[in-house]
């Protein structure tokens, strides 16, 4: 006969809980933080063989799981020493803090008070009979808190609420996955943008030291003109033409006449 989960919340926001064990109860412990009241109150939720105990002071709720058999006399005597070590520690705190922000911190104060509380012999019991009486004092109201839960088939749509939020509840990742994903991609396009305008930053500053601010000192106007070709020898003189032979015959012969 153990407790196995216990938080503490403002609203449906956790700021702290522990488990001993694992399972969909937080599914339930979700559905049943927003169905609570706003006003101070105290109500147990029956769930097959466990039972849901929870207080509500002060804005905040004080909320365990715990074994049917173990009754809600310790579950309860164990909610209000969580309350008032939760007062004690932070005070008014918890009215504005963010979700888990006193995680780290009182989930070990969680898992030490729940081990106390599961056990028969322990120091921690006597507190049981410390707020016995006051325990006494709302358990005619709490078991007709609970009639009525069951009277308006609360304990049924719990059941439904369960598959229908663990289908919720696994869209609901899948959903958030995806961005997750599409929010890192997006966070690595920038970085990869980032370091390539910087590395284009440095190569530039680099050219301009080495070619001048205006680059002239690399410019292909300012560089060097091509030598010239050497100039060719001219050609050498055509041979001077002579007669053709037949000219030279016929005037012979006309000479001779």
């Amino acid at each position: 006969m153990t407790i196995l989960y216990s938080l503490v919340s403002r609203g449906t926001c956790v700021l702290a809980e522990f488990t001993t064990t694992s399972g969909n109860f937080t599914t339930v412990t979700r559905s049943i933080l927003a169905k609570l009241p706003p006003q101070d109150t105290r109500m147990s939720y029956v769930y097959d063989d466990h039972t849901f105990h929870y207080i509500v002071d002060g804005g905040l709720v004080y909320l365990c799981m715990a074994e049917g058999a173990l009754g809600r006399r310790i579950p309860f005597a164990f909610l209000e020493d969580i309350k008032n070590r939760w007062i004690d520690t932070y005070g008014d705190r918890g009215i504005t803090a963010l979700a888990y922000g006193m995680n780290e911190d009182f989930s070990r104060v969680l898992q030490k008070q729940m081990d106390a509380f599961s056990r028969e012999r322990d120091p921690n019991m006597d507190r049981v009979g410390r707020v016995q009486g006051e325990i006494e004092e709302v358990r005619q109201v709490m078991v007709e808190n609970i009639d009525r839960v069951l009277e308006r088939g609360e304990k049924i749509e719990l059941l439904v609420d369960k598959a229908e939020n663990l289908n919720q509840q696994a869209f609901k990742f899948r959903k958030q996955s995806t961005a997750l994903k599409r929010a890192m991609w997006m966070k690595n396009l920038k970085l990869y943008a980032l370091v390539a305008f910087i590395l284009g930053v440095i190569v530039l500053i680099i050219s301009m030291f080495i070619c001048g601010f205006d680059f002239h000192k690399c410019s292909s106007s300012h560089a060097e003109p091509p030598s010239a070709p050497p100039l060719a020898s001219p050609p050498p003189p055509p041979p001077p033409l002579r007669p053709p032979l037949n000219s030279t015959l016929a005037l012979g012969r006309k000479l001779g006449s």
